[in-house]
């Protein structure tokens, strides 16, 4: 007998209306099936953090209806989060072969492999769930083995499409979508349908990858001296057109960056990427080599500072340089957000006298999203017919697109569902509704530290960032009386001209404590708060600036 009502509910612990971190849950009775468990980068206001992953403060205080993870895919925004999870939550995780391969680097970086329960799964496996049973359908993406999912429910089946688009010649024949199973899932009856909504906004079909494979290979035979290509190192199909393209211009190939080395060697090993033998060589024998004769892949394509591009870009990658007529290949678009960083390598290359190809896909003809434009969206949602729709993995202008768009082809335009993480879309005897919500947020990641970073820290570190901190030294005998004249630090505020400040601070400061003794007022919290806030009334009239005012008191 279920101790909770048969209800099923859907709801997102992340992927809703931003770019990142997804999670998707499905509930039924005492049954909780988790899909993906993504991270994503913090922006320029989220200070020192190095993470963002989804809050399951949820999902522990339920642990024990907690069944599954199941995993669409190997991007970062899908499976980022895992290592962060199992130490929480130690169930079992269902993906495709490669995507197994990525998750195992990040738990044996975190030695969490060896407690983990990894279940590999493929298109025509099915899984059961007490009340849930799951099947798979092949999608394709920007990265090799990727699936939508059916949850099969007492109430009616769910199809969650995953990240897609539906490219007919890809690098790899076996990546080819099933159309056919789709439009069977469609037929059978789909009560909700969770689908992304990346590209909601880009009219017509998405780009085939065989247009890119194309263009760097025109791109390798004009080249005159080495080439240089930066993409992600996720993109195995771009790798494998690299290969491709240098193996016909007898180019050998170097690879640069950790996370290049760790896909690149994954993706040989699994059988997702095929190399020549003795292709590849090592950065240390790039210069051994004509460069008409070498060809360089590595990361960076967002613009990471501290990554192979943009180290390359400044000459400061030990033992590999670029030169004046290498030719700099960009075979991945900019992010939003990242556009001011990319363009600032692309200008370093350009002031060395490097050739360089970069833009987006329809430009230069390097690169070509893995998400489904408009077209590929109706067409999903042709092909599935569901009765209820809910845009996922987008941001909230993309999601309204995407309603737009269901609509379009024959949603009705009551059953569909903008939401936010943590509202929760309710189904009980066919018929859905959002009346309620689960408290959520984000957990940041700070160096080792998970969770414990929160609002007042982050305010401290802005304030901090921005106006500096002044520390104020003071030695107190236990009576309260100032025993010798207060010293004043400061840090990220102001050099010159500070004498001044200091002298003015520093007399504030004594008295205040004067005036707290004739009070008998010798609470050490009490003198802080009245020191800090003289001070601050005193900088902010004089300065118009509020650094952090930091009083510390010796005692003696």
């Amino acid at each position: 007998m279920s101790t909770h009502e048969n209800i099923l509910s859907i709801f997102a612990l992340g992927g809703l209306n931003e770019i990142g971190k997804n999670m998707y849950v499905i509930e039924y009775a005492d049954d909780i099936v988790i899909i993906d468990c993504g991270n994503k980068f913090p922006d320029e206001s989220l200070l020192g953090i190095d993470l963002i992953i989804p809050d399951i403060t949820y999902l522990i205080e339920n642990k024990d209806r907690v069944k599954a993870l199941i995993v669409t895919h190997g991007h970062e925004d899908h499976i980022g989060g895992i290592p962060f999870f199992l130490k929480k939550l130690n169930i079992p995780v269902y993906a495709t072969r490669f995507t197994l391969g990525l998750i195992e680097l990040k738990l044996k970086e975190h030695r969490l492999l060896r407690e983990s329960k990894l279940v590999e799964i493929n298109a025509n496996s099915k899984l059961e769930f007490g009340n849930i049973s799951v099947d798979f359908f092949r999608v394709t993406h920007s990265i090799p083995d990727c699936l939508g999912m059916v949850f099969h429910t007492p109430e009616g089946n769910i199809v969650h499409t995953g990240d897609f688009k539906f490219d007919l010649t890809p690098e790899v024949r076996e990546e080819r979508p099933d159309i056919h199973k789709m439009a069977e899932i469609g037929d059978e009856g789909v009560l909700l349908l969770l689908s992304e909504s990346t590209n909601a906004e880009r009219p017509g079909l998405t780009p085939s990858e065989q247009m890119v494979a194309d263009h760097l290979e025109v791109a390798f035979m004009n080249a005159e001296r080495k080439i240089i290509v930066s993409t992600f190192a996720s993109n195995v199909s771009r790798v494998q057109q690299v290969v491709n393209a240098a193996y016909k211009t007898n180019r050998k190939l170097a690879l640069l960056g950790r996370s290049m080395l760790n896909v690149v060697e994954v993706a040989m090993e699994r059988g997702y990427l095929t190399v020549p033998d003795g292709m590849l060589i090592d950065q240390n024998e790039i210069n051994e080599l004509p460069p008409e004769r070498v060809a360089i892949l590595c990361t960076g394509s967002q613009g990471e500072p501290l990554a192979a591009l943009a180290r390359l870009s400044t000459g400061n990658f030990r033992g590999v340089e670029v030169l004046p007529k290498d030719t700099v290949i960009l075979a991945a678009g900019p992010i939003p957000g990242n556009e001011r960083s990319v363009t600032s390598i692309v200008d370093n290359f350009f002031a060395i006298g490097a050739r360089v190809i970069y833009g987006s896909g329809s430009t230069s003809g390097m690169h070509v999203s893995g998400h489904g434009y408009q077209e590929d969206l109706k067409l999903m949602l042709t092909l599935m017919k569901p009765k209820y729709f809910v845009p996922i993995h987008g941001e909230l202008r993309m999601l309204h697109h995407h309603r737009l768009l269901a609509e379009s082809v024959g949603v009705e335009p009551g059953n569909t569902f903008i939401i936010n993480n943590g509202d929760v879309v309710d189904i009980e005897h066919g018929n859905a509704r959002q009346t309620r919500e689960i408290p959520v947020g984000n957990t940041y990641v700070d160096g080792g530290d998970v969770g414990n970073v929160g609002d007042f820290v982050l305010r401290d570190r802005k304030q901090f960032a921005e106006d500096g901190m002044l520390i104020v030294v003071l030695t107190i005998s236990k009576s309260g009386k100032l025993l010798s004249e207060p010293e004043t630090i400061s840090r990220g505020f102001m050099d010159g001209g500070f004498a001044e400040l200091r002298k003015n601070v520093n007399q504030l400061t004594t008295n205040t404590v004067n005036e707290l003794q004739k009070e008998n007022r010798n609470d050490w919290k009490v003198m802080k708060r009245e020191i800090k806030k003289s001070i601050q009334q005193h900088v902010f009239s004089q300065m118009k600036k509020k650094p952090m005012i930091v009083p510390i008191i010796i005692e003696i």
